[in-house]
């Protein structure tokens, strides 16, 4: 059976997704959530001018230059404005935030004036204007500042505050659900029987799922058995999962069970096994409104296959405008062999050279078990399939993994 190309597996994985529905959540709990629709601010920022200091309102045309003396005919401090006008040779006490009062059309700072008891004395001559913040002048009602697709930031939230907007209008999350399988896993903390390994991949797996903003259900390891792995999958459906992910079970051993359990389940398999390393044994399908992921046992097959399509979907999901990892130029740190059939990632190292050049380097052993290298790389260095045998130096391309 041939391998379907890296290209066509995403381009299936994403084909009809779109965004989820929008729900109203409250401010407090929108950061990183993804915006639903354009924001129009709901007042004017600030609505009146106000003063940008402590100091003076004054009328400029009477405080043009040093030695000026002028009457105090008042206080306005924030939130407590002064109902009178400033007159001819008058001044009025002013506080950061208070609205400048009528007639006023320059604030003195206190520092440039000497107070003498009902009366100040100007020691610098006031600008018309400065330190006034005109009215609008953030923004005003109806300019749209925040549009449909923005990942919300701790910013964008204080904006939509002051927007006066007390919950926003979110695309709702995507519920992932992750069903592990196989015999041979046990819990971190439990000591390994003869042939069993310590589960890890659902810890990567859950953060990375959570970090792109979805919802996580964890449906725990399903024994070898293709009742235990089809109960899994009915739990998934019957809590409403947007995606399944399952991992482990994917190849074509007599103990890898979840192809057939998906099919006995009527999942419509798109494809099952694609041309790139690592990751070979991958599936993806549907079940009703259900998407199908369904990653390799080796950790970090399972690892790169999630990063590569499942936080693509998740992003799709979730209405991020830009969904696809970003490749950026490197150079070969060393050598590398002519490649086969396959897309390789390979795990590799990030330095920079004195010149400013990005370095990537391979990580010397590419085995798809090896957790210790998967940590301790910082990029997936693509080799497209067939491509010639590079020597150290060469132009490259890299996918920068999650850094903390």
């Amino acid at each position: 059976m041939a391998l379907m190309p890296v290209v066509d597996a995403l381009a299936a994985v994403l084909s009809g997704a779109q965004a989820l529905p929008e729900e109203m959540v409250a401010l407090d709990l929108a950061y990183r959530r993804i915006l639903a629709r354009d924001l129009a601010a709901l007042r004017t920022q600030p609505p009146q001018a106000m003063s940008a200091m402590d100091g003076y309102a004054v009328r400029a045309a009477d405080a043009g230059r040093a030695g000026i003396r002028l009457t105090v005919t008042g206080e306005v401090a924030a939130g407590r404005p002064f109902d009178q006008a400033v007159g001819a040779g008058e001044a009025v006490r002013i506080f950061t935030g208070g609205v400048i009062p009528e007639g006023a059309d320059a604030v003195i700072i206190q520092e440039d004036t000497v107070v003498e008891g009902a009366s100040i004395t100007l020691t610098e001559a006031a600008i018309l204007g400065r330190h006034i913040r005109r009215a609008g002048v953030d923004f005003c009602e109806g300019d749209v500042l925040l549009t449909a697709g923005r990942c919300l930031t701790d910013r964008d939230l204080s904006l939509a505050a002051a927007m006066n907007y007390p919950d926003l209008p979110v695309h709702r999350q995507p519920k992932v659900a992750l069903l592990a399988t196989g015999d041979e896993l046990v819990m971190p903390g439990q000591t390994p029987g003869p042939g069993q390994i310590v589960y890890s991949n659902g810890y990567a797996l859950r953060a990375l799922a959570r970090a792109e903003g979805a919802e996580i259900v964890d449906l725990g390891i399903a024994a070898d058995t293709l009742q235990a792995t089809t109960e899994g999958i009915r739990r998934a459906r019957d809590i409403g999962a947007d995606i399944l992910m399952t991992s482990g079970g994917a190849s074509v051993g007599d103990h890898d069970l979840v192809k057939r359990a998906l099919d006995a389940e009527g999942v419509a398999i798109a494809f099952w096994q694609i041309a790139m390393r690592p990751g070979k044994p991958l599936m993806h399908g549907r079940l009703d409104a259900m998407r199908v992921i369904g990653l390799p046992g080796n950790p970090v097959s399972s690892y790169v296959c999630a990063f590569l399509f499942l936080v693509p979907l998740i992003r799709k999901l979730c209405g991020r405008l830009n969904i696809h990892h970003t490749a950026e130029s490197a150079l070969l740190g060393r050598a590398v062999t002519a490649n086969d059939q396959r897309q390789d990632y390979l795990r590799a190292r990030l330095t920079t050279r004195e010149d400013g050049a990005l370095i990537a380097t391979p990580v010397n052993h590419q085995d798809s078990s090896l957790l210790g290298n998967l940590a301790a790389a910082q990029a997936l260095l693509i080799r497209l399939p067939f491509a010639p045998a590079a020597e150290a130096g060469s132009a490259c391309d890299i996918l920068r993994l999650p850094a903390e």
